[in-house]
């Protein structure tokens, strides 16, 4: 009987792991698996290191770079082999001068740390809370932590979110979308809303990419202005189509920084948009009303649409319609394009299972003790989300050949 062949598994690569690659190549001049092997048991070797750093300056009460009259300091550290999922290794344990100090991470007889480097990420990939965080690390490990402890290890992760927010980008996009997700953040005693917003592309290959994420405040063309600003100088050249809802500032942001861009105002939020003052009882008609307008075969035909669904329900909801000949400038883009194209546009498939992730850290926390925690959170759960994103959009292939003849010259070949 023939032996069954196991599935081989294909790595997609997309800018973002491409960056990473690059970044290892020349930090760890790898040449061959074993260079690969290597380069993250150090990487691992380092992290845990950093974690017990701070498990040290939560034993002594004072960190390296303090001053203290305290009769115990830090004297030097000692090497320990374990085995990893890297094979063997040395760690570096810090040592004090009275040896009162009993790592929790790695503790004094743990020869094994196989699990470790997994362990530590889901301590707060998924947004948890402190109580949760330190009733994980019990369960793992059999000690709780405390929040100032908690605190300091997932402050380590901070200039890997610097690096990510900084990293080169690819000099041309399709599709970029900018979406906006809202939290509760503690700020000097009081509560503030503030919003993260979300920059998220289709790159040429078709998969989704998230480029950065920004924690703001107040929309206005400077402020998206600087974001857009920030893309090209991390690489970005043009940017064919950017979706976004109506932000403030935001089409006079693109005109100035990317002049031939064009901005299509997000049809699901339009609608949502329409649809927020309307009853329930005439909401499904409503809505069928509104789909014979985005989804006109061209422009023409859905001028005729909009005229007729203003028409129809200007007596009951006469504002409810307004914005649609508003910013019809910014709806119209859409029409030009096939079926195929505008299911990539209009649609916000690409960018809502990212929020739904999201949305798991307003379950799980209803207030960020701070902007910099709220940060550190969304990072840490876009990777999580991310993890799925192995398969280019459907049928890409077709619609990156319409964009290339629609915006001929700006798209790679």
């Amino acid at each position: 009987m023939a032996r069954e062949k196991k599935p081989v598994h294909k790595v997609q690569m997309t800018e973002g792991k491409r960056n990473i690659i690059r970044q290892l190549l020349e930090e760890y001049d790898i040449e061959s698996a074993q260079d690969i092997q290597d380069a993250l048991k150090d990487l691992l070797g380092g992290t845990i290191k950093e974690m017990m750093e701070v498990e040290m300056d939560d034993h002594l009460g004072y960190s390296k770079s303090e001053r203290s009259d305290s009769d115990d300091y830090r004297n030097g550290y000692k090497n320990k082999k374990v085995n990893s999922n890297y094979g063997g290794m040395e760690i570096e344990v810090p040592q004090d001068r009275k040896s009162t100090f009993e790592p929790r991470i790695v503790k004094k007889r743990q020869k094994d740390i196989s699990d470790i480097d997994q362990n530590i990420i889901s301590l707060y990939a998924k947004g948890m809370t402190t109580r949760q965080i330190s009733d994980t690390l019990d369960d793992i490990y059999g000690f709780e932590a405390s929040e100032g402890f908690i605190s300091d290890v997932t402050d380590k992760i901070i200039p890997q979110i610097e690096d990510w927010q900084n990293r080169p980008l690819s000099e041309v996009y399709p599709v970029l979308y900018i979406d906006a997700i809202h939290y509760s953040v503690r700020d000097n005693g009081v509560i503030r809303k503030l919003a993260a917003y979300v920059i998220l592309v289709i790159n040429n290959d078709g998969y989704k990419e998230v480029l950065t994420i920004e924690v703001g405040e107040n929309e206005s063309s400077k402020y998206w202005l600087s974001i857009l600003n920030s893309l090209k100088n991390r690489g970005v050249k043009d940017i064919l189509i950017i979706c976004a809802d109506g932000l403030t500032g935001i089409k006079e942001a693109i005109v100035t920084a990317f002049t031939k861009t064009e901005y299509q105002r997000c049809i699901v939020h339009q609608v949502r948009n329409t649809m927020k003052y309307v009853a329930d009882k005439d909401r499904k008609a409503f809505c069928a009303d509104l789909k014979t307008i985005y989804q006109a075969p061209a422009e023409e035909k859905a001028l005729i649409a909009l005229e007729r669904v203003t028409e129809k329900w200007n007596e009951k909801y006469p504002n409810s319609m307004k914005s649609w000949a508003q910013n019809w400038d910014v709806i119209s883009p859409i029409f030009k394009f096939s079926s195929e194209v505008r299911k990539v546009i209009y649609t916000t498939n690409a960018i809502e299972s990212l929020n739904a992730t999201y949305r798991k850290l307003n379950r799980h926390r209803s207030v960020f003790p701070s902007d910099t925690a709220l940060l550190k959170a969304l990072y840490l759960s876009t990777f999580e989300a991310t993890k799925k994103w192995n398969l280019p959009l459907r049928n890409w292939g077709q619609v990156y050949g319409e964009l290339s003849i629609m915006y001929e010259g700006r798209l790679p070949e």
